[in-house]
C-alpha cells in the first residue's frame, strides 16, 4: 500500500483523505496499520476531534487483528460512544461496524447483527462505494452467522450487484468468499459451488489474487462436493502460497493442513492424511491453538473410522467432545474477562459473573459441565461420606446419529438432559446433573447411600425408557445404562468406580443400573 499516511498531512483535508485510504484498507495491510498510528499523531497536532476519533478507530480495528479482541474492545466502544454524540453519519456507521466485529469475535451473534443493522441504516448519500458494498456484505454475514442463510442471500446479491457497478473488485472477491463459506456451513454445497465458481472467475477477470484463506474456502467446498483430487490440489496451492510469505495468523497453516487431510482422507490416501494431521498437530501444540486442536481431534477420529480403526475412532470422538467442551468453557471465560475490561461498572461485573456461570454450563443441554464438576465435586466428596454418583450413558447413541442425523442426536441429548434433571430433582432435591461430554452424564446424589440411590436411579432409567420418543426418533428406542458408586477418597477414584460399573451394565445388556 502506497499509504498517504506515510507522508505528513499539512491540512485537515489532506489528513481526511489519508484516513479514508486507511479506513478502506484491508485489516491485513501492515503498512495501513502503521499509518493509522502516524495519522492519529498528526490529527492530535491539528486538534481536530473528528479526525482524531477516525484515526483512533482505525488503530483500534487493526489492534483487534494484531493483539486480539480483548486488547481492543474497550477502545472500540469508547470511540463508539464519542461518535454517537459528536460524529457524522459516516463515522457512526463505521463505529457500529467496528463494534459488530468485536461482538462477532466475542461470540455474541445477536449484538453483532444489531450493530451491523445500525451501520447499514446510517448509510446515506455521503457513504463511499466501499461502505455501500462492505457494510451490506457484513450485514449478510451477520444474518448468515445466526443461521438465517435465506435472509442473507438477498443482501449478498445486492452487495454483489453494487460491487460490480462500483468497480469494487477486491470487495467483490471478499464478499463472494464469505458467502461461499456460509453456504458451505449451512450444508448448501451446490449453492456454495456456484458462488465459488463466480469467485474464481471474477478474481481472474479483474486481476485479484486469491489469498490462502480464499483457496481454503474453495478446497472445503470441493470436499463437500466430493471433488477430493481437486481439493488436494487446491490446498497444496494454498499452502505453497502461504509459505511464500502471504499474510499469516498463528492458526492459518494448522487450519490449511487439516483441510488438506480431509481431502486426502476422501481420496483414500490415509498415510498422506495422517502426515498432514501430524504436521498440524505440531503447530497446534507449539502455538496453543485450542480451536484448531478441536477440529484436528474431530478429523483424526474421522480418519480412524475411514481406516476401519473403530476403537480408536470412538476414543477419538470422546477426545473431540471433551476438547470441544473445554474450548467452549475457555471461550466463555475469555468473553467474561473481556467484557469486564470493557465496562468497569457494577453492571459489567454482574455480566461477567453471568458469563462465568455460562462457562460452567454445557452449551447444548444447559446442564452443569465438566468444569463445574472439577470445581465442585471434590469438596462435596470430602464433606459427604454418604454421597453417591452415577455415570449415565445413552445406549446405541451412534445408531441414532448414523441412521437419523446429528441434529436428531442433539434433540435426544437435550430431552434426556431434561428428563434426568426433572427426575433427579424429584428424587433428591439437593442433587444435580452434569454433562460429561458426548452422550455421558453424571448424576450426583448428596446424603444418599448407594442402596437407596440405586433404587431412585432405576426409576430415572425407567422414566427415560418410558418417554414417548416416537416424535424425535421414530421407531428407534432411547435407553440409558448407569454405573453407580459411593464416595471414595478422591474424585478420580469415585468416577473411576462408577465408570467400571457402567462398563458392566453395558456388557450385561444395557438399559440397566449397576452398583
Amino acid at each position: 500500500m502506497d499509504c498517504v499516511g506515510a507522508r505528513t498531512a499539512t491540512s485537515a483535508e489532506q489528513l481526511s483523505a489519508a484516513l479514508l485510504e486507511v479506513e478502506e484498507s484491508s485489516l491485513w495491510d501492515v503498512d495501513a496499520g502503521h499509518a493509522a498510528v502516524e495519522l492519529e499523531r498528526q490529527a492530535e497536532e491539528l486538534g481536530d476531534e473528528v479526525l482524531i476519533a477516525r484515526a483512533r478507530l482505525c488503530r483500534a480495528n487493526f489492534l483487534v487483528r494484531t493483539d486480539g479482541v480483548g486488547a481492543a474492545a474497550r477502545q472500540v466502544y469508547d470511540i463508539h460512544r464519542w461518535a454517537l454524540e459528536h460524529g457524522d453519519r459516516r463515522l457512526r456507521s463505521r463505529s457500529h461496524l467496528a463494534c459488530a466485529n468485536v461482538e462477532r469475535l466475542l461470540g455474541d451473534l445477536t449484538r453483532n447483527l444489531e450493530h451491523t443493522m445500525s451501520a447499514v441504516e446510517l448509510l446515506d448519500e455521503t457513504a463511499t462505494p466501499f461502505m455501500r458494498v462492505w457494510h451490506h456484505t457484513r450485514l449478510a454475514d451477520a444474518l448468515a452467522a445466526t443461521g438465517a442463510i435465506e435472509a442473507a442471500r438477498p443482501r449478498y446479491r445486492q452487495a454483489e450487484e453494487w460491487a460490480r457497478e462500483l468497480g469494487q473488485w477486491q470487495r467483490l472477491v471478499s464478499l463472494l468468499n464469505n458467502w461461499a463459506n456460509y453456504e458451505y456451513a449451512a450444508g448448501e454445497y451446490l449453492r456454495a459451488s456456484e458462488v465459488v465458481r463466480r469467485l474464481i472467475e471474477d478474481a481472474a477477470r479483474y486481476g485479484v489474487e486469491l489469498d490462502p484463506t480464499a483457496l481454503d474456502t474453495v478446497g472445503l467446498i470441493q470436499i463437500g462436493n466430493g471433488e477430493y483430487a481437486a481439493a488436494e490440489q487446491t490446498m497444496r496451492a494454498c499452502i505453497d502460497l502461504h509459505q511464500e510469505g502471504y499474510r499469516d495468523t498463528a492458526d492459518d497453516l494448522a487450519e490449511f493442513l487439516i483441510t488438506l487431510a480431509q481431502a486426502q482422507r476422501g481420496l483414500g490416501a490415509f498415510d498422506r492424511a495422517q502426515a498432514s494431521l501430524d504436521e498440524s498437530r505440531v503447530l497446534c501444540v507449539a502455538r496453543d491453538l485450542q480451536e484448531m486442536l478441536v477440529r484436528l481431534h474431530q478429523e483424526q477420529a474421522e480418519l480412524h473410522a475411514a481406516r476401519g480403526e473403530f476403537a480408536e475412532a470412538f476414543a477419538g470422538y470422546k477426545t473431540f467432545h471433551l476438547a470441544q467442551e473445554a474450548l467452549r468453557s475457555r471461550q466463555r471465560l475469555d468473553q467474561a474477562q473481556t467484557r469486564q475490561a470493557m465496562f468497569e461498572t457494577a453492571e459489567a461485573r454482574e455480566a461477567a459473573e453471568h458469563f462465568r456461570e455460562q462457562a460452567r454450563r454445557d452449551a447444548l443441554t444447559g446442564l452443569r459441565n465438566r468444569r463445574y464438576i472439577d470445581e465442585e465435586l471434590p469438596a462435596l466428596i470430602e464433606a459427604d461420606p454418604e454421597l453417591t454418583v452415577a455415570i449415565a450413558d445413552l445406549d446405541h447413541f451412534k445408531r441414532i446419529n448414523d441412521q437419523l442425523s446429528h441434529e436428531v442426536g442433539d434433540r435426544v441429548l437435550v430431552q434426556v438432559a431434561r428428563l434426568l434433571e426433572a427426575e433427579l430433582a424429584a428424587a433428591v432435591p439437593d442433587g444435580f446433573v452434569a454433562r460429561l461430554g458426548g452422550e455421558e452424564f453424571l448424576m450426583v446424589l448428596p446424603a444418599t447411600a448407594v442402596t437407596a440411590a440405586t433404587v431412585r436411579l432405576d426409576r430415572i432409567r425407567r422414566a427415560v425408557r418410558g418417554y414417548d420418543w416416537a416424535e424425535i426418533t421414530g421407531a428407534l428406542p432411547v435407553t440409558i445404562s448407569m454405573g453407580v458408586a459411593g464416595a471414595h477418597e478422591a474424585q478420580a477414584t469415585t468416577l473411576s468406580a462408577a465408570d467400571r460399573n457402567l462398563y458392566i451394565a453395558k456388557r450385561a445388556g444395557r438399559d440397566r443400573v449397576v452398583a
